[in-house]
C-alpha cells in the first residue's frame, strides 16, 4: 500500500515477467553462440591468408597448431564477452513490477513473495532442461554429418516442446505467439485458459475479486463490479456465454474507439433491394411526386411567357441563359431568402437574385418576406425574480408590445411604391438600401438547361399514363386493419395506443407497432397512417441493435477528441437553463452528474439543464461513430429512415457533390421531473419541423424528489402563481389554475395527461410526455396562442412581449391548464402520450409538437423528407419566406424543391432506362 513496500517489493517482478525473461535470454543466447561462431571462423580466414602470405615455407601442419590456438583465444574473448552482455542485459529486460495499493494485509505480502520463489524454481528448472537439451543437441552436431545436423536439432526442439507442455500449460506467453492484439500490457495466447488471470478486460485491474470468463472467446473477462456498474441489463451466466467483446457492445474506451464493430454494423446497414421491389416503390414515387412536378413547371413556363412579351417574341423562341454555380453553392433570393432550384432573375450588374414568388408578388404590388425582424425586449430582473420576487417599479417598467401588423404595412406601403413592376412586366433591380443597384433590368435565367425540367415532366406524364397511376387512390378507415368499419377501432390486435378523447373523430388512436413485429407487409400499414398525417410510434426499437451502452458517462468516453486543441477545452459543455432559456458554462461530468442525481438552485428550485449541440449535429458520426452506426441500425421502416439508401427519402436523392442539408442525427440530452412545475420545465417548446422526424428515447434516468423538496416546490410555485397575478393579469383577474385538494395538480394526480388506458405507468418504463397537433387544428392553435401568448415566459422568465409567429417562435409551451382552455374555447387537442425507453415516435412534417420529460432523458433524431408529405414541406416552405429577416426559421436550409426534381429524375430513369435525362449545373 505504501511507497516503501513498493522498493522492497520491486527487485524481481512475479509470474509472466520470469516467463518472458527467460524466454528472451535464452533466445539472445543462442544468437550470442552463433555470432560467435560466425566471427571466429571469419577471422580464421583473415588470418590463415596472412600468415600464408608471411610464411610461404613452413608447413601446413604448423599452419594448423597457430590457427586453432587463435580460435581458442578469439573464442575465450568473446564467452567472456557474452556472458557480461547477458547480465546487462537480463538488468535491461527486467520489467518493472505492478504494485497494487489496494493491498494492505502484510500476511497477503508474504504469501506473494512465497509464489515469486516458487516460480523461480520453475524459472531455474527450465533453465536446466534447455541447457540440457542444448548440450545434447551440439553433440549430436559433432557426431553426425552437416546433412543430418538439422534435422536432429529440430527432433531435439520438438521433444523440449513435449516435456514443457503439460509443466506450462496454465503459463501466460509474450504477445509474440498470439495473434491477439497487445493491449494495455495484457499478453495472451488464444489457447490458454484464462481462469488463472483475475485482469478485467474492462477495466484493466486484477484486484477487485471474482471475475467471469467467456466461454467462447477463451480471452475476455469481466469482474462483478465493472459488470454491475457498466452492463447492469446482462447477467452473468450471459457475459459467461458470450462477452460484450464477443457480442460487439463492449463499452471500454478501446473498444468503443475500435473500427471494427463499426464497419460490421455500417455492413449490416448496406440496404439491398431487389429489382421487384425497386420497381415498386419508385412507381409509389412518381404517383407521389408527378402533382408537385407538373406545378412547377407551369410556374416556370409562366415566367417564361412574361419574358417573351418584355422581348417581343414568342416563348419557343426564347433562349435563357444558364446561370453559374458551383455544387456546394446555395443560392438563394437576395429578398425572401428561399432557396432559388431553378428559373430565376438575377441583375446583371450585381447579381442581385430574385426568386419566381417574389417577382410575382412585385407585379401584383404586394411584396413580402423583406421585413426586418423585431426582437422583444426582455430584461434580466435577477435570481430573485424567477421565483416570485419583485417590487412594485417593475410593474410601471413593464414593456408594452409592439404593433406589428402597423409597422409592417407603413412599410410595405413605402417599399411599394419606390420598387414596382414596369408596364411590360420587366423588373428593375432594388435600390441600393434594399441590397440592389436600382439601375439594370432583372434578367430571366435557369440552373439547368433550359427544357430539363419540361423533358422530366413528360417522361414522367409518359410512364404514368402507361402503368395506370393517374388516379392515385384514396387511404380510407376501411382499407386500415386497424378498424373493423369506418368508426370502430379494432383493439383486438393491441397495436393502437389511445392518445386523444376528441368527439365524433377517428383518429384518436395511434398505430403503434412492436419492432420485433414488422414484416415487410407492415410498411403499406405504416404508410396508411402516415399519409394521413398521423404520428406512428414504434416500440423495443433498440432490440434490433447491438446493444451498444447509452449511458452518458459511456459516450463521452466514446466521444472522439477529433479538434487539436487541448483536451480539457472539450470539458466543459454549453447547455440551456429551461427556467431562463439561458445558456451556461458546466462541466461534462457535473451535468451527466445532475443528470442522474437531480440539480437544485439556490431556492431549492429543480434545475432543468440541455444540453445544446453536443456532440455538433454535422459532426455526430465522427465524433460518435460507433453510437451513430446503433442508432441508424435500430430505425425501423428504413426504406424512410436510411440516410444514405433509403428508397423513399427523398433526401438520400441529392447528387453527391452537391451541398446537402443536414439532416442528423442528433442528440437532446436533457433533465426531467414527474411534477409538472408550471414553468421552466418544458425541455422542447411548441415548433414545427420543416420535414418529417423519427425520435428515439435511447435511455432515461429518475429522479425522485424527497418530501420536503416537493414542499419547497409547493411553496414556490404559489409565489409564482401570485407573481402572474399581479404582472400578467392583474390584480381582479383570476388565474385559470386547477386545485385539487389544495394542491395544484401535477402529472401524478391529474386525470388529463393519458396513462396506459387508465393504469400507472411503471417507474422505469415512462420517459417523456408528448403534444402532437393536427395539421388542420393549427389555425384555431394559433388563433389561442395569439389571443393567450402575454401569459407565457420566456427568456429570463419574463412574459412574452410580442409574436411573429407564435408555433415557429419556438417560445411557448402549453401547460395542463392552457391545454384544457384550448378544448373548451376551440374544440381542440392534441395526441398526447408518454414516450416509453427503446420507442421510436415518427412525426409528420407540419405537425406542431413540444415534449415535456418526466425524467433525465437521452433523445436521438433523424430528419427524413417522405413522399407523401413533399406537400406539407412545400407549404412550410412558404410560411418559412414570410417570416422577418434574422428570424430563426427564416432561411431555407431543406431544399425540398431540389430533393424534388433529383428524386423524380431518378425515378424516371429506374423505370425507363432509356430516358435521356440529366439535371446538371453549369460550374465554373
Amino acid at each position: 500500500m505504501t511507497r516503501p513496500r513498493k522498493r522492497q517489493r520491486a527487485e524481481r517482478a512475479p509470474g509472466i515477467c520470469d516467463e518472458m525473461q527467460c524466454a528472451t535470454q535464452e533466445e539472445n543466447a543462442k544468437g550470442e553462440e552463433e555470432g560467435t561462431v560466425e566471427q571466429t571462423e571469419d577471422e580464421k580466414v583473415n588470418k590463415m591468408e596472412k600468415k600464408q602470405s608471411k610464411k610461404k615455407d613452413t608447413e601446413g601442419e604448423g599452419n594448423e597448431e597457430e590457427n586453432s590456438e587463435t580460435v581458442e583465444e578469439i573464442a575465450s574473448i568473446v564467452e567472456k564477452g557474452s556472458i557480461e552482455f547477458r547480465e546487462t542485459l537480463k538488468e535491461r529486460l527486467r520489467p518493472a513490477r505492478r504494485v497494487n495499493y489496494c493491498i494492505e494485509d502484510r500476511g497477503f505480502e508474504e504469501e506473494e513473495k512465497g509464489l515469486i520463489q516458487k516460480k523461480r524454481k520453475k524459472g531455474d528448472e527450465q533453465k536446466g532442461k534447455v541447457s540440457e537439451a542444448k548440450d545434447e543437441e551440439d553433440n549430436n552436431e559433432k557426431e553426425n554429418s552437416k546433412g543430418k545436423s538439422g534435422k536432429k536439432r529440430k527432433e531435439a526442439k520438438s521433444e523440449g516442446t513435449e516435456e514443457n507442455e503439460t509443466e506450462e500449460e496454465g503459463r501466460r506467453y509474450p504477445c509474440r505467439a498470439s495473434t491477439v492484439p497487445k493491449r494495455m500490457g495484457e499478453f495472451v495466447l488464444k489457447k490458454t485458459p484464462s481462469k488463472d488471470s483475475l485482469m478485467c478486460h474492462q477495466c484493466q485491474r486484477n484486484d477487485k475479486g471474482r471475475v467471469v470468463n467467456c466461454t467462447r472467446c477463451k480471452r475476455k473477462r469481466y469482474c462483478i463490479p465493472c459488470i454491475t456498474n457498466w452492463y447492469p441489463q446482462m447477467l452473468e451466466d450471459e457475459i459467461a456465454s458470450a462477452c460484450p467483446v464477443c457480442r460487439d457492445n463492449c463499452n471500454c474506451k478501446a473498444c468503443l474507439r475500435m473500427d471494427g464493430p463499426v464497419n460490421k454494423l455500417r455492413k449490416a446497414l448496406e440496404l439491398k433491394f431487389s429489382k421487384d421491389a425497386g420497381l415498386h416503390h419508385s412507381k409509389y414515387l412518381l404517383q407521389a411526386l408527378l402533382p408537385y412536378i407538373k406545378q412547377f413547371s407551369q410556374k416556370q413556363m409562366m415566367e417564361k411567357v412574361i419574358e417573351a412579351q418584355i422581348q417581343g417574341q414568342l416563348p419557343s423562341e426564347i433562349k435563357l441563359k444558364q446561370a453559374v454555380c458551383h455544387p456546394k453553392e446555395r443560392v438563394y433570393c437576395n429578398n425572401c431568402k428561399t432557396s432559388i432550384v431553378d428559373f430565376h432573375r438575377t441583375c446583371p450588374h450585381c447579381n442581385y437574385d430574385l426568386c419566381l414568388t417574389c417577382c410575382q408578388e412585385i407585379r401584383e404590388g404586394h411584396m413580402q418576406g423583406w421585413e426586418k425582424e423585431v426582437t422583444g425586449s426582455y430584461v434580466d430582473r435577477g435570481f430573485g425574480y424567477l421565483h416570485g420576487e419583485f417590487d412594485q417599479p417593475m410593474l410601471a417598467e413593464k414593456v408594452k408590445p409592439i404593433d406589428l401588423s402597423a409597422k409592417t404595412s407603413k412599410e410595405l406601403e413605402g417599399v411599394a411604391s419606390r420598387w414596382k413592376a414596369n408596364e411590360t412586366g420587366s423588373i428593375t433591380c432594388p435600390p441600393k438600401h434594399l441590397g440592389g443597384c436600382g439601375e439594370a433590368l432583372l434578367e430571366l435565367r435557369c440552373m439547368f438547361e433550359e427544357n430539363s425540367i419540361v423533358k422530366l415532366v413528360e417522361n414522367a406524364e409518359r410512364i404514368a399514363r402507361s402503368l395506370n397511376l393517374e388516379n392515385r387512390p384514396q387511404t380510407t378507415n376501411q382499407q386500415c386493419p386497424c378498424y373493423k368499419s369506418i368508426a370502430e377501432v379494432d383493439l383486438s390486435k393491441c397495436k393502437l395506443r389511445k392518445a386523444a378523447s376528441r368527439e365524433d373523430s377517428s383518429d384518436n388512436y395511434l398505430y403503434c407497432p412492436s419492432a420485433r413485429d414488422i414484416q415487410n407487409a407492415d410498411l403499406n400499414h405504416f404508410q396508411r397512417h402516415w399519409a394521413k398525417g398521423e404520428p406512428v410510434i414504434v416500440s423495443q426499437v433498440l432490440e434490433n441493435a447491438s446493444g451498444v451502452s447509452w449511458e452518458p458517462m459511456v459516450m463521452w468516453r466514446a466521444f472522439r477528441q477529433i479538434t487539436n486543441t487541448k483536451h480539457s477545452q472539450h470539458l466543459d459543455v454549453t447547455a440551456i437553463d429551461c427556467l431562463d432559456w439561458c445558456e451556461v458554462q458546466i462541466n461534462i461530468h457535473q451535468f451527466f452528474k445532475g443528470y442522474t442525481e437531480g440539480c437544485f438552485d439556490r431556492k431549492e428550485w429543480p434545475q432543468i439543464f440541455k444540453l445544446k449541440d453536443w456532440p455538433p449535429s454535422n459532426k455526430f458520426e465522427e465524433r460518435l461513430p460507433r453510437h451513430h452506426a446503433e442508432f441508424l441500425c435500430c430505425l425501423p421502416f428504413k426504406e424512410y429512415t436510411h440516410s444514405l439508401s433509403g428508397l423513399l427519402n427523398l433526401a438520400t436523392k441529392l447528387p453527391s457533390d452537391s451541398l446537402k442539408p443536414d439532416m442528423g442525427p442528433k442528440t437532446y440530452i436533457a433533465y426531467g421531473v414527474a411534477q409538472e412545475l408550471g414553468r421552466g420545465d418544458s425541455v422542447t417548446k411548441l415548433h414545427c419541423d420543416m420535414s418529417d422526424a423519427v425520435n428515439v428515447l435511447t435511455h432515461t434516468a429518475e429522479v425522485k424528489l424527497k418530501p420536503e423538496k416537493l414542499e419547497i416546490i409547493e411553496k414556490l410555485k404559489q409565489k409564482h402563481c401570485a407573481q402572474d397575478q399581479k404582472e400578467i393579469f392583474g390584480m381582479n383577474v383570476k388565474v385559470y389554475r386547477r386545485k385539487r385538494g389544495g394542491r395544484f395538480c401535477d402529472i401524478a394526480t391529474s386525470d388529463k395527461e393519458p396513462s396506459n388506458e387508465g393504469g400507472h405507468l411503471e417507474a422505469n418504463e415512462a420517459g417523456a410526455i408528448w403534444d402532437i397537433f393536427r395539421r388542420q387544428d393549427v389555425p384555431k392553435l394559433k388563433d389561442y396562442l395569439k389571443k393567450h401568448f402575454r401569459e407565457f415566459r420566456h427568456t429570463h422568465c419574463c412574459p412574452v412581449p410580442q409574436i411573429v409567429d407564435p408555433v415557429h417562435d419556438q417560445t411557448l409551451f402549453l401547460s395542463l391548464e392552457h391545454k384544457k382552455r384550448l378544448k373548451e374555447e376551440y374544440g381542440i387537442e392534441p395526441w398526447t402520450f408518454v414516450q416509453k425507453l427503446g420507442e421510436a415516435v415518427f412525426i409528420p412534417a407540419g405537425c406542431p409538437h413540444q415534449v415535456r420529460n418526466i425524467k433525465s432523458c437521452i433523445k436521438v433524431a433523424l430528419d427524413f423528407v417522405s413522399p407523401e408529405n413533399v406537400g406539407e414541406c412545400i407549404r412550410l416552405t412558404e410560411e418559412f419566406r414570410l417570416l422577418p429577416q434574422g428570424h430563426r426559421a427564416k432561411e431555407d436550409k431543406l431544399e425540398v424543391r431540389k430533393m424534388m426534381l433529383h428524386a423524380m429524375c431518378q425515378t424516371v430513369k429506374c423505370l425507363d432506362p432509356y430516358a435521356k435525362i440529366e439535371l446538371q449545373l453549369c460550374h465554373l
